[in-house]
């Protein structure tokens, strides 16, 4: 039903993923996990400064069965692709396309892990996954509340298993999750959740 009214959704989930400290090393980790078959489009805030290089798409490039990038803007939407929000950019989504765009900070950070999953809630509402992997301070919790208020499955990585904590933490503050996992068991859970028949 979703198909036929925009045949551009050739994906039946979105899965938004927000990391800070220790980030690159978990999301390193879980990119050799997912297949080269892998579903769903996988969309990535992490925090980097605004004035450093991001090599987060080539360094998973390497290791990964998936194409990693930084999108540009207006970019439709494929499935099977790791988009990586670019430094001193927001990552958004509308309908089936990435927008980068230059808004003002949330959090303190641009690109903001709570502005991605905000955007992913209001376009795409139960066909959104989030995710909630390691780092410093609350950014992602809010995003992630509103994805389980729009009726997307929520995720996050156990504190005990995160290099920093904070933000899992934060995120269990305010929201419930459906699964809370340590890092290993994340790519299959996203395997599983993503082949289901709607």
């Amino acid at each position: 039903m979703r198909s036929a009214q925009n045949p551009a959704h050739n994906y039946r989930h979105v899965v938004v993923m927000g990391a800070s400290a220790g980030g690159v090393t978990a999301l390193l980790a879980l990119a050799k996990t997912l297949p080269a078959d892998f579903p769903a489009p996988i969309f990535i805030v992490l925090h980097v400064g605004a004035d450093l290089p991001c090599m987060l798409p080539q360094l998973l490039s390497a290791v990964a069965k998936l194409p990693a990038r930084h999108p540009q803007n207006g970019e439709l939407i494929a499935p099977g692709v790791l988009y990586v929000a670019p430094p001193a950019h927001h990552l958004l989504l509308a309908g089936n396309r990435v927008l980068v765009t230059q808004g003002p900070q949330e959090n303190g950070f641009r690109p903001a892990i709570d502005a991605l999953f905000r955007s992913a809630a209001g376009a795409y509402g139960p066909r959104v996954i989030g995710v909630v992997l390691t780092g410093y301070l609350s950014d992602g919790a809010q995003g992630l509340r509103l994805v389980q208020q729009h009726g997307g499955l929520t995720i996050v990585q156990d504190p005990r298993d995160a290099e920093q904590p904070d933000m899992p933490t934060h995120a269990l503050a305010l929201t419930t999750p459906d699964y809370l996992v340590p890092l290993a068991q994340l790519g299959p859970l996203l395997v599983r959740l993503t082949s289901v028949v709607e």
